[in-house]
């Protein structure tokens, strides 16, 4: 999830995404439900929670990311709202 969908590059886009979500986002936290190797990366099922900056309206979203890890660092994170794709993608 972020303020504006988009694909994010680097240490820079990296930045860039937590930057935008913070400033629409506030009181932010990702609880995690469960992890499952699917050959070389994870599938993780997670809940984000959060208030809006400025409404004040309290969130939450149901999802799935699925982690590329090399040499023990996280290289890629892609986020899907649907569990099949999750899984599909993970296999890919």
């Amino acid at each position: 999830l972020a303020s504006e969908p988009d694909t994010y590059r680097g240490p820079e886009g990296i930045r860039r995404y937590f930057d935008s979500f913070y400033e629409a986002m506030d009181e932010i936290s990702v609880e995690p439900h469960s992890f499952r190797e699917v050959g070389q990366r994870v599938v993780a099922e997670t809940t984000l929670h959060a208030r809006g900056r400025t409404t004040g309206l309290e969130f939450s979203l149901h999802g799935y990311q699925v982690w590329t890890l090399r040499g023990g660092k996280a290289i890629r994170l892609e986020v899907f709202a649907v569990r099949d794709e999750a899984f599909a993608a993970a296999r890919r």
